[in-house]
């Protein structure tokens, strides 16, 4: 009796010391998961893309909940029409405008949140959206010599005039809030899992995590349905493995 006495104190003691050190490695992980407030610019940014305006209602109320300011959620619908066209993105600040008129008149007063800041900056549009690619990905973008951008030199103008000037370079989103939006676009999207595997790469370049982005997988899952989010799986593996294949 006393032998088995010494074994299950001994065994209880060795369960005890181990409790913690898995309680700090869940805690651990769980910080390294998305924001309250990156979470819920998720579903405002897919919902908004598909047009599922009914959907998008309960979610905007769940970011302004949050802490999400109105211009932060405001520059989100309005960096989105860069990639789902002026339709959604308008649709989807009409539908805005509504929640926050819903919400004053329940006596609600939520944030407004910092304007943009003005540009300071000299240089042409085509200079500053060259360097903020510089940024996100660390390559050179000059004057393409292949691909879609010397098949049609007009986009790759737009794209880096415009929006890697003048919408990424407004402050009310970080770099990091802006790829997540644009990740959330894309996998509601059909097609386009080769500008989805571009943008989670970039959303590595940017600060955020593989444990973040598997985080973010499973947010478009319970928001899009099993399909998008068995899609977006897929990609962000693939996105992982050549990143590690490169480091090797």
């Amino acid at each position: 009796m006393k032998k088995f006495s010494t074994q299950l104190l001994l065994s209880l003691i060795v369960a005890i010391s181990c409790f913690p050190l898995d309680l700090k490695a869940q805690t651990s992980e769980q910080n390294q998961r998305l924001s309250e407030k990156q979470q819920t610019l998720i579903p405002i940014a897919a919902y908004t893309a598909i047009g599922d305006l009914q959907r998008l209602k309960p979610a905007l109320h769940n970011g302004l909940d949050a802490g999400l300011t109105i211009n932060e959620i405001k520059e989100s619908m309005v960096h989105l029409y860069a990639y789902a066209g002026f339709p959604r993105s308008i649709r989807g600040l009409s539908t805005f405008m509504e929640i926050l008129d819903e919400r004053q008149a329940d006596g609600i007063q939520d944030e407004q949140g910092p304007e943009a800041s003005p540009i300071n900056d000299d240089r042409s549009k085509y200079e500053r959206g060259v360097e903020t690619l510089y940024e996100l990905t660390g390559a050179n973008w000059g004057n393409p010599q292949s691909g879609y951008g010397a098949f049609a030199p007009a986009i790759d103008t737009f794209l880096k005039e415009h929006l890697f000037a003048d919408l990424f370079e407004r402050d009310v989103l970080t770099y990091a809030q802006r790829e997540l939006v644009v990740i959330s676009i894309l996998s509601g999207l059909d097609g386009v899992e080769p500008m989805l595997g571009s943008h989670l790469n970039l959303s590595l370049n940017v600060g955020l995590t593989q444990v973040q982005l598997q985080h973010f997988v499973d947010i478009i899952e319970t928001t899009l349905g099993e399909e998008k989010g068995e899609i977006a799986q897929s990609v962000l593996d693939n996105v992982l493995e050549n990143r590690n294949q490169e480091q090797d």
